[in-house]
């Protein structure tokens, strides 16, 4: 059984700032980037909450 994987806060930061641009729709950024749909939306959640 393999291990999770566990990304670096600036790569989900990466990812989330990606998915607040809103150029592509979370599931074609989640297949080109290699995580789940649900990962990108919590990442920008946990980003817009930071921010505000």
């Amino acid at each position: 059984m393999s291990k999770r994987k566990r990304h670096a806060p600036e790569f989900k930061s990466r990812v989330a700032l990606e998915a607040l641009k809103d150029v592509e729709k979370w599931t074609v950024l989640a297949s080109r980037i290699g995580v789940h749909s649900t990962r990108i939306h919590q990442s920008q959640l946990k980003l817009e909450k930071a921010v505000v």
